[in-house]
């Protein structure tokens, strides 16, 4: 049975924990520039799925999916940043980039799939 919401898609989901991880972390951080920049893109990322999943086409929801890609790998190159600025914890760091990895590679898988069809 094919999904019909994007709100059943895995990745989707784990994007939205993804997201609050983010925000979770850097609550408190004093860099308002960095906090919204980091805090922007987690979110871009299960928006641009959710976007591209009620385009009309196969090939729209892929090119939203590549968006959220680049996202995911923004969040992930300031995660690096976070961790050298010390505005981020190690454990911290290795648990978000964990899901962010995870996300990256269902992404792909995803985009995959549908050229496959």
């Amino acid at each position: 049975m094919a999904v019909q919401r994007f709100e059943d898609l895995l990745v989707w989901q784990k994007s939205q924990d993804l997201a609050v991880a983010v925000y979770s972390s850097f609550t408190s951080c004093k860099d308002f520039a960095f906090r919204d920049q980091i805090t922007r893109a987690s979110v871009s990322v299960s928006n641009n799925i959710a976007e591209g999943f009620e385009r009309s086409s196969n090939a729209d929801f892929s090119r939203f999916l590549y968006i959220s890609l680049g996202s995911i790998s923004e969040v992930r190159s300031m995660l690096y940043l976070a961790v050298r600025l010390h505005l981020l914890t190690s454990s911290d760091f290795e648990k978000i980039n964990q899901q962010s990895n995870e996300i990256s590679e269902m992404l792909y898988g995803l985009i995959n799939s549908m050229k496959k069809k």
